[in-house]
């Protein structure tokens, strides 16, 4: 699964361990998502974009196009 992980946690100025400590996962859990080595469960997913502000779609996509903006 593709995702914009870095590039908002980046944007936002959060660390993995804050990010990761904003949804009650490790920073390991975040480097590995971010790595594209692990894919989040839906409810975590929704956890990260509930703290960005986005939907789901717009940070986690499939396949090679963009995510929506």
């Amino acid at each position: 699964m593709n995702n914009r992980l870095r590039e908002l946690r980046s944007e936002h100025g959060l660390s993995q361990a804050g990010l990761g400590g904003s949804v009650g996962v490790s920073r390991q859990a975040i480097n590995l998502i971010e790595n594209g080595k692990h894919d989040p469960s839906l409810s975590l997913a929704y956890a990260i974009a509930r703290v960005f502000g986005l939907p789901v779609e717009a940070i986690f996509w499939e396949g090679d196009d963009e995510p929506c903006r």
